[in-house]
């Protein structure tokens, strides 16, 4: 241990030897090395907590408009299963038509943008992607009409608030096309969700497609995040509140919902950047030295 000296060669405990301080990343190296760290946290955020998801198609209307960009919490699901009324992103079944997908990119600039679109997920969803809204859960019975609404385990609901447009009454039902608002009584299967977009007369959904199994859901759509002036949550509507369980006699209502705005993910990226950012050395905080006599 080296010690500092006094002019008269006596050893001064309270000097020590000053520290050399560190030198600083110049800003065209740290620059660059911060951008990577930031992709790579974009894509690991994508691929287990978050991502973003593009609405190509007006079945969800006009809760979700064509163009929209929704937040999906990926992680939710695996703590729970999905409730009534949320809006959840799923790969459908071999029933589920697909999608018309937009041509692919013929340029290497297109390739290369959509395959990083593809990696932080803001590119457009796949053709077996589908978002819709949660009506039954595993062990309801879903039918149509009481009155002209939709009826899980004996009550009506009440649609007013999401629903834009609804599908027909004079139709007759039809296993194969989900023009006709009526349908038979559906007993949904263990391990499966029953799902209608909000645009009851153009979606095509559980009514003719099937139940979907819950492994097959992606996330939970939380929040619209694009364009800005539609910033919005993306609640359970209350008509979903008092519906009865399946189960018990239907003695006891379903619990409200437990993740009204994402929860704990919304932290996620947040704190991400922060982190980030904190490893700068040009955001670090210097540490004020403390003066001994």
């Amino acid at each position: 241990m080296v010690q500092m000296l006094d002019e008269d060669g006596t050893v001064d405990p309270w000097r020590r030897r000053p520290r050399r301080s560190r030198r600083q990343m110049p800003l065209w190296q740290e620059l660059p090395l911060l951008l990577i760290v930031a992709f790579c946290l974009a894509v690991l955020i994508r691929t287990f907590l978050l991502q973003a998801f593009f609405i190509p198609s007006g079945s969800m209307e006009n809760t979700l408009l064509i163009g929209d960009r929704v937040l999906v919490n990926k992680v939710v699901y695996d703590m729970r299963d999905p409730i009534r009324g949320e809006v959840v992103v799923f790969r459908g079944t071999d029933r589920w038509v697909a999608q018309e997908a937009p041509a692919p990119p013929t340029n290497l600039t297109g390739r290369i943008g959509r395959t990083l679109g593809d990696l932080v997920g803001v590119s457009r969803p796949g053709e077996k992607d589908f978002i819709k809204r949660v009506i039954g859960v595993p062990g309801d019975k879903v039918w149509c009409c009481d009155d002209g609404r939709v009826v899980v385990n004996g009550v009506p609901l009440d649609e007013q608030a999401y629903v834009s447009e609804n599908s027909p009454l004079d139709l007759p039902p039809n296993p194969k096309e989900c023009r006709s608002r009526q349908f038979t009584e559906v007993v949904v299967p263990p391990g499966q969700i029953f799902v209608m977009g909000d645009h009851r007369l153009v979606s095509q959904d559980a009514r003719c497609q099937g139940p979907v199994p819950i492994d097959n859901v992606i996330g939970r759509a939380f929040m619209i995040v694009w364009p800005s002036q539609r910033w919005t949550s993306l609640p359970v509507p209350e008509t979903f509140a008092g519906l009865p369980r399946p189960d018990a006699a239907a003695a006891r209502p379903a619990p409200a919902d437990p993740d009204p705005v994402g929860g704990v993910v919304l932290i996620v990226p947040v704190t991400a950047t922060l982190a980030v950012l904190a490893g700068s050395g040009r955001l670090r905080r210097t540490r004020r030295r403390r003066l001994l006599p």
